[in-house]
């Protein structure tokens, strides 16, 4: 044999290795990931072929399989609408599953999950489609309203958790959308809703509650300011610090003042409590207080309760933030709960959660129980401990300071007629040029025996320097008083 013809032999032998090995590689090693791909169109239209498994609230659907004409047999339908689309997702013949469960639970609910293997068996011998999982979720049926209701269409987004076992008793996003208007054979119509969606400013597609670039969390971080303080052993609830009615930044010329310009002490003194600073948002205590215990005490306890973990829901959290080696002015500010702290409401109800359960909060979850398609169980979900945010005693005091804002400080607004309520207001300004704020509510009830622990964010309420503004007290805190009414009395 020639050279030449060696050479092409060659050349043939590692096309075709390579051949090969691209083959393997695909159909081995990537077929998993390929199938479970949303924008798979094969097996979308495998998964639109059987029975989805239903997302349950109480044994109710919010999300549904029913009978349909047409080439396929079946259409998903959302009877929970717009008010639980971001705990359901969508799940479309273009675009797939995703922004909820839908998306994270996909295999479950197709049947095509590995853990129901042994399940399909008897399907596959009888030659019937197998039928997927269906999924009930954490949620209080009551408080989800009542969440949506409070809310009544406003930007924001409100959270609701059982301290004792981390589950999600209500988890609403404003605006939202309708997950019907993506499902369905009209595929012109699902494209339509798709380009609408996406080019709205207002992000109707994005989880508040969850996602996103994060809100400044205002006053309501007072909550791990007090915590550091406490935590260090140098402040007890009734020591006294500086409250003073302005406080110049640390090598600054600017000048911090209270919210209003408003005095923190009614006698007219520089002085007050550690408690009566949390009960009244006393603003230039607590950047004093900031800067005494320095950013990385500050960053520490932050830390403690959550910021910078990733968390499942199962939908991903965007993790909270806390600035990094900020200087004294920046610290001051962020001892408030402004510069560059960042959170979710689903972190902000953590942080009131772990006050609630003595420290120590429970990891939080959407999913209750899965579902054979005789609502038998398969699996349930089982109670795990996240790590200690603060001491027990800690704990007790901050409970005792929050019980106070509600019965005669900011959160007045809050209060449940024979329940003990423990709370924080938050009024956090979002646009340095413009001055605009966010109301904040975060607390929990009965402060007893705790059986919500709730975060409400309202978007945009109005500008800080003219005053024309709603609170967290006077905005946030109703939302959040209608959510833990529902729940403490059922």
């Amino acid at each position: 044999m020639n050279r030449p013809v060696r050479s092409l032999a060659w050349v043939i032998t590692l096309l075709l290795g390579s051949l090969l090995v691209a083959a393997t590689w695909i159909q081995v090693v990537q077929a998993e990931s390929l199938r479970e791909r949303p924008d798979n169109r094969r097996t979308m239209l495998e998964e639109f072929g059987r029975q989805r498994g239903d997302i349950l609230v109480d044994g109710e659907p919010l999300a549904t399989s029913v009978p349909a004409e047409g080439d396929l047999p079946w259409l998903r339908t959302y009877p929970g609408g717009p008010g639980s689309a971001h705990v359901t997702g969508y799940f479309s013949m273009i675009y797939g599953s995703g922004g909820g469960l839908e998306g994270t639970e996909s295999a479950l609910l197709s049947g095509r999950d590995d853990s129901l293997f042994y399940r399909r068996l008897p399907d596959l011998f009888m030659g019937r489609e197998p039928a997927g999982a269906s999924i009930e979720t954490t949620l209080h049926p009551g408080a989800q309203a009542a969440a949506e209701k409070a809310l009544d269409g406003r930007r924001g987004a409100a959270v609701a958790l059982d301290p004792r076992t981390g589950a999600i008793l209500a988890m609403v996003s404003n605006p939202s959308y309708d997950p019907t208007r993506l499902t369905g054979n009209d595929l012109t119509a699902v494209q339509e809703a798709w380009t609408e969606l996406n080019a709205d400013p207002s992000q109707p597609l994005l989880n508040r509650a969850l996602r996103g670039n994060g809100y400044p969390p205002g006053s309501v971080f007072k909550l791990v300011t007090a915590a550091a303080a406490l935590e260090a052993g140098d402040h007890q609830p009734d020591t006294e610090v500086a409250a003073p009615h302005t406080y110049r930044l640390p090598n600054s010329s600017r000048e911090l003042r209270n919210f209003g310009n408003k005095e923190c002490t009614d006698d007219g003194s520089d002085t007050q409590s550690l408690a009566d600073a949390l009960r009244v948002s006393c603003n230039t205590a607590f950047a004093r207080l900031g800067v005494e215990l320095g950013a990385e005490q500050l960053s520490e306890t932050a830390s403690a309760f959550g910021f910078g973990q990733e968390l499942s829901v199962p939908m991903s959290v965007t993790p909270s933030r806390f600035p990094q080696d900020p200087d004294d002015p920046q610290t001051a500010l962020s001892a408030l709960g402004q510069f560059e702290v960042r959170t979710t409401p689903l972190q902000v109800a953590l942080l009131s959660a772990a006050i609630a359960r003595e420290g120590q909060a429970m990891e939080p979850h959407l999913v209750d129980q899965v579902l054979d398609e005789d609502l038998d169980v398969i699996s349930e979900h089982n109670p795990r401990e996240m790590e200690r945010a603060v001491s027990h005693e800690t704990a007790r005091e901050l409970r005792d300071m929050m019980v106070g804002v509600v019965e005669s400080g900011t959160g007045r607004a809050a209060a449940i007629e024979g329940v003990q309520v423990a709370g924080k207001t938050g009024t956090a300004e979002y646009d340095d040029a413009d001055g605009r704020v966010h109301a904040w509510f975060t607390g929990f009830a009965p402060a007893d025996d705790p059986q919500v622990a709730v975060a409400v964010v309202v978007e945009g309420v109005g500008r800080f320097a003219t005053g024309e503004t709603g609170t967290g007290g006077s905005v946030a805190a109703p939302v959040a008083r209608s959510i833990m009414e529902e729940v403490v009395s059922r």
